[in-house]
């Protein structure tokens, strides 16, 4: 019986042996694509939990372990990457006033500004479509995800994110041209 097959069956003695097998390549792997040691910590447990949970899903004939793992991990790397991006771009509104100020203070309370001002456009915002945009930009979950989270259509959740964003970019507009100098 393969280590995969095992974990399917719940055996934490083969999870265990398949992360002492792995864990390095995968880890190395992972630091390279993140540039973060601490973010490919978190990475390399997610993966293991995703392998503890979706073991039986694994196909032997479709490819080795060793691959579906390193799939894995580089999926996981690059939902991450997007998610630290994402909320980056929200949390600056897409719209950096900063530039090249020198001084740290004055960016720092240019940063604080448009944080209030993405804050308040978003309580603006419907409940539905606040948190479709929420668990998509600040918990970096996929649209499939948020449909199952909420219990709604994908169809719907995709109108929310798209009506939300649309809302969302003319408060924004709205705000920042008020605040100009």
């Amino acid at each position: 019986m393969n280590l995969l097959h095992a974990i399917a069956l719940r055996d934490e003695q083969a999870l265990a042996s398949l992360y002492d097998r792995y864990r390095l390549i995968l880890f190395g792997l992972l630091i390279r694509i993140l540039n973060s040691r601490e973010e490919a910590e978190d990475v390399l447990q997610e993966v293991f939990l995703q392998v503890w949970r979706r073991a039986a899903d694994f196909d032997e004939r479709r490819g080795r372990a060793f691959t579906w793992l390193i799939t894995l991990a580089r999926s996981r790397a690059i939902d991450r990457l997007r998610q630290l991006g994402s909320r980056e771009r929200l949390a600056l509104s897409a719209i950096d006033f900063v530039g090249d100020v020198a001084s740290s203070p004055v960016r720092d309370a240019l940063r604080s500004e448009q944080r209030q001002i993405v804050a308040g456009a978003l309580a603006e915002l419907s409940e539905e479509q606040r948190r479709a945009l929420t668990l998509a930009y600040f918990e970096g979950l996929t649209q499939t995800e948020i449909a199952a989270r909420l219990s709604s259509p994908l169809g719907t959740v995709k109108t929310r994110m798209r009506s939300g964003m649309i809302k969302l970019r003319e408060l924004l507009s709205q705000r920042l041209e008020s605040r100009a100098f």
